[in-house]
């Protein structure tokens, strides 16, 4: 019996072609692009969060603040328009609203909005509703865009 020759293979088929080099790079492209795209929308969404969050704690600050007014004091508050919040430091970039309006006889309507740009400079609101009435009050709701 003779012993096998080990088989003496050119150096040509040893390594990658160059074909198979470039799809390797092609998918290894896009797989870094990929998880870029994904964290930068994660950042987005972390922010619009963070916003959000912000926004409504403010709004519900204030809203509980009005719900605690008698009639007259939020009569006289209605009367004399004046600033959306009582907060000493408005954070920057948001701007805020309140409406206050009759809808029929002792009762009340209360709007609060606050809206600011997000991380991709989109628009972004929030709203806060109520309805006070002269002799008892109602929850109020919570709406987003």
């Amino acid at each position: 019996m003779t012993p096998a020759r080990p088989s003496i293979r050119s150096p040509r088929h040893r390594a990658f072609t160059l074909v198979e080099v470039m799809v390797a790079a092609t998918v290894l492209i896009f797989g870094v692009v990929s998880v870029l795209m994904v964290s930068q929308r994660g950042l987005q969404t972390l922010d619009s969060a963070r916003h959000l969050a912000r926004a409504s704690q403010l709004l519900q600050s204030e809203m509980e603040r009005l719900r605690l007014m008698s009639w007259a004091q939020l009569q006289a508050l209605q009367d004399a328009g004046g600033p959306a919040t009582t907060a000493d430091a408005l954070p920057a970039g948001y701007s805020f609203s309140r409406d206050i309006r009759d809808i029929k006889a002792n009762m009340k309507e209360i709007r609060l909005s606050a809206s600011w740009q997000g991380y991709e400079g989109s628009p972004h609101s929030v709203r806060l509703i109520t309805r006070y009435g002269k002799l008892g009050l109602n929850d109020y709701f919570y709406t987003t865009n």
